[in-house]
């Protein structure tokens, strides 16, 4: 059985600044990795049918190693909805087997990613990150969902600096 992952934040920040952290490499490496990881290189290719490559580096207590994700994107709104296909790479793009890279069984390729913007008056911006199919139970999913709430406050800390 399937569930989807869903995770809702709404900034102090107007939308137009709040997409630009998902489109400017400089952004994404502030947010991208849950608490005490790292992003230390994001190569955006942020059109319908580009390929953005972002590392995430685990903290040196967790072996401090580099792990690569790749994001196809398939429909871009502007200001309104990002949608694309996540999966773990190497450091060029190329997808990888997550069971070849030492992932759970249950870690899922192709994550179908969807990214909703809603503005909520001139400075303000709900945004919503939802990540399709994975399985009900399995632990790759609660630490998915951890992770995932982990990067969107490590993102509205971006805005309160603004």
């Amino acid at each position: 059985m399937k569930q989807d992952i869903v995770v809702t934040r709404i900034y102090n920040a107007p939308v137009e600044t709040v997409w630009r952290a998902w489109v400017e490499p400089e952004l994404v490496k502030r947010w991208w990795g849950p608490d005490r990881f790292t992003c230390p290189s994001a190569k955006m290719d942020f059109r319908e049918g580009g390929a953005s490559v972002v590392c995430m580096r685990a903290p040196k207590e967790f072996g401090g190693q580099d792990t690569y994700s790749v994001w196809v994107y398939t429909k871009i709104t502007p200001f309104e909805r990002i949608e694309f296909i996540q999966n773990l790479s190497n450091a060029q793009g190329v997808k990888m087997n997550p069971a070849d890279l030492g992932m759970p069984p249950d870690f899922q390729e192709d994550v179908r990613t969807v990214v909703t913007f809603k503005r909520l008056g001139a400075n303000k911006t709900e945004m919503t990150v939802t990540e399709y199919d994975w399985e009900v139970g399995g632990q790759m999913s609660v630490f998915a969902k951890m992770g995932l709430e982990q990067c969107m406050d490590k993102m509205g800390a971006i805005f309160v600096e603004a």
